[in-house]
């Protein structure tokens, strides 16, 4: 149970404007970007915040900022040029923000450590020699510059390449003045290059791969004078759009549309500060763009790459330390893993207890004999994956393996095309999902003949099967052989293979199919019990609130009088604390070393333990979560597991007075605190291996 304090009852009418679902998700880069400040963070660390912030802005502009332009092109959906006007503003200020922490914090940090990244103008002559030697030998074969004229018209830019644009002086070969010239800087080139230590002064010295090329760019236009030059690189809509009720084999037409991808429609352009007017407005105009659409930024075009420099510095005390989850306890390690789990559900709390415990259930599932059907949701595995191995090697073993593939799971379509054609060339069972709807759901059931009955055994999670991420990502895993639930799981299953229209599950809430009214009614049962004077609690801990609907029963309950705490790490449009509307509801955001991912909903609508539900969830609370996307929820009925639940993956979360913030009513956050408890922290030393 939660505690609750007495909360006075809220009244009114429900009339409230929601925030910006763009300028929402800007705060929540904001947040991130704080980490990069922050004294008791490793000063790596701070880095990668820094390019989490650029991936981040990335999938912004390719995926979310995309589809408002598109919006604002049609009628009736209330995205004028003053709204995306407001947007562009509040990026192009963190973008500003996140270049002023890394010039004016971060670098001169990195360099007291004795990390020096060198332009240029900082090398000594030893390390201009060696940058040369490397341009020559590593880089000019590769580069291929184009003088633009009416048989060499403005190539192809990729999506999120680099480039280098530059007016040149004098005439060509051919005794004419085309002055503009564009040069691709291929992918395969290392964008950070760590110099020789005989060459470092006792430092760890760096080299752009930017700044080698500036360096060297006369060299590329011989008997012509560079008049001006910069970096440049566009960010393009990357969403696949393929017409699935038109297509008789979605596999292959997501794989021909993938192609394309790098050359969407153009979003954003970003160019050095040091450019001058007639070079950008040139870009704009051959990308077809307006001078919102230009992010001109004092540093490195893409600082995501800086990555690369976090891998290649030495230093440990630079580095979060390294984390050994632990072994949840009584569970065996090696076998016995199905029979430990009849006695009881066992939950797993990721990424503070190993996900080797699901890699173990799955590889004990496959060479038990007496498994005889396995069936898993793919969504985001990755390109190399054991949980994938282990069901080739299932149907090697010659067990009935049903993969249920989603193939437009943004960005890892190639990922989970190669999945599902490996699987099919064994002979697995390879389904697509349900054509119009994602499937998100995360969910393995493996199926064991015990005697003269079948029992069946069901993983469900939060979080993807993905062994890299479950290392970073919070995530509660649920293993179980309820009969109910197992049921509802191979009725899903069923659903997706077979399209039938099968009953509707007893103990799963599913969308798009119940999953939103099942969750506004258990609301408004809360909000009746608070009406009635009886305990009434909501708690809920996402990734996202942005689902009207939701939102709105959210606050019909809390002006019932209920008291409501949301745990949501990204955006929320739900405005907190408006007088009349929204008094009992308050909105924290937790961001730490671990990316929130966790999906828990908490209810209680009186005294006893039995005026209570929690349920785990794949789904946020979002619009496409609800109607687009095949989504389970799932109770937790063990009461010790329930309690587990709650004093894990919800109260350190209320408590936290380290890396949480709290939400304003206009949408900003401030946070809670830099000294009190850390929720991640506490779990960390809850579960840490035992050497």
């Amino acid at each position: 149970m939660i505690p609750s304090d007495e909360v006075p009852k809220a009244s009114g009418a429900l009339r409230l404007k929601l925030l910006s679902r763009e300028q929402a998700i800007l705060e929540f880069n904001r947040r991130v970007l704080a980490q990069a400040q922050r004294d008791d963070v490793p000063l790596l660390e701070r880095l990668r915040y820094i390019c989490i912030v650029s991936s981040n802005f990335d999938e912004f502009f390719e995926v979310r900022y995309a589809d408002v332009l598109e919006a604002s092109r049609m009628q009736g959906t209330g995205i004028g040029p003053k709204y995306l006007a407001d947007v562009s503003d509040e990026a192009h200020r963190l973008v500003q923000e996140q270049y002023q922490i890394f010039n004016e914090v971060v670098g001169p940090a990195l360099k007291a450590e004795g990390i020096d990244i060198l332009n240029h103008a900082d090398r000594d002559l030893m390390q201009r020699e060696w940058v040369s030697g490397f341009f020559h030998k590593q880089v000019r074969p590769l580069l291929v510059p184009i003088g633009l004229d009416p048989s060499h018209p403005f190539p192809q830019v990729a999506n999120k390449t680099l480039n280098f644009i530059a007016k040149l002086g004098g005439r060509d070969a051919f005794g004419r003045d085309n002055s503009i010239a564009i040069v691709r800087i291929p992918r395969v080139l290392p964008r950070v290059i760590l110099l020789p230590e005989d060459i470092s002064h006792g430092r760890q010295s760096f080299v752009l791969l930017s700044s080698v090329i500036r360096a060297h760019l006369h060299e590329l236009f011989p008997g012509r004078e560079i008049l001006s030059f910069s970096q440049f690189r566009v960010t393009r809509d990357s969403d696949i759009d393929v017409d699935e009720d038109d297509v008789t084999d979605l596999r292959q037409a997501l794989r021909s549309k993938m192609s394309t991808r790098q050359f969407g429609q153009t979003i954003r352009l970003e160019v050095v500060s040091s450019c001058p007017p007639e070079l950008s407005d040139f870009l704009l105009e051959q990308f077809g763009l307006t001078e919102q659409a230009l992010y001109k930024v004092n540093g490195p075009v893409n600082l995501v790459r800086l990555t690369q420099l976090i891998d290649q510095v030495q230093g440990k005390t630079l580095r979060f330390p390294a984390y050994q989850p632990g072994w949840p306890e009584g569970l065996p390690q090696q076998g016995g893993m199905l029979e430990h789990l009849r006695k009881g559900d066992i939950m797993l709390h990721h990424p503070f207890e190993s996900f080797d415990t699901v890699v173990e259930f799955l590889r004990e599932a496959v060479h038990d004999p007496d498994v005889l059907a396995i069936k898993q949701t793919i969504y985001r595995t990755g390109s190399e994956s054991v949980l994938m191995e282990l069901l080739l090697e299932a149907v090697r073993r010659g067990k009935e393996v049903l993969a249920v593939v989603e193939l437009k799971a943004r960005f890892d379509e190639e990922a989970n095309i190669n999945w599902a054609e490996r699987l099919e060339a064994l002979g697995a069972q390879v389904v697509y999902g349900i054509v119009g709807l994602k499937t998100h759901a995360k969910m393995m059931l493996v199926t064991r003949r015990e005697g003269t009955r079948l029992r069946r055994y069901a993983h469900l999670s939060t979080g993807n099967y993905n062994p890299r991420t479950a290392g970073v990502y919070t995530d509660v895993g649920y293993l179980t052989t309820s009969q109910e639930i197992t049921a509802d799981v191979d009725m899903v299953f069923q659903q997706l293979s077979s399209l039938t229209q099968l009953r509707s599950p007893k103990q799963l809430m599913l969308a798009p199919f119940g999953l939103q009214k099942q969750l506004i009614r258990m609301m408004a049962r809360v909000g009746e019990a608070a009406q009635a004077g009886h305990p009434a609690r909501i708690v809920l801990k996402l990734n996202s609130l942005t689902d009207e609907p939701l939102i709105v029963a959210l606050i019909e309950a809390g002006q019932a009088g209920a008291k409501i705490d949301l745990i949501v790490r990204g955006a929320c449009v739900l405005p907190p604390g408006v007088p009349g509307f929204t008094d009992n509801i308050r909105v924290r955001s937790v961001v730490g070393r671990m990316l929130e991912h966790t999906r828990i909903l908490y209810f209680r609508w009186g005294e006893s333990e039995h005026d209570e539900a929690l349920y785990l969830s794949s789904a946020d609370w979002m619009n496409r979560n609800m109607t687009r996307r095949i989504e389970v929820a799932w109770p937790v009925r063990d009461l010790a597991l329930r309690q587990r639940v709650i004093d894990e993956c919800l109260v350190p979360y209320l408590m936290d007075g380290c890396d949480a913030w709290q939400q304003q009513a206009e949408g900003r956050y401030e946070r809670v605190g830099v000294d009190g408890p850390s929720a991640q922290r506490a779990l960390m030393e809850l579960h840490r291996a035992v050497d």
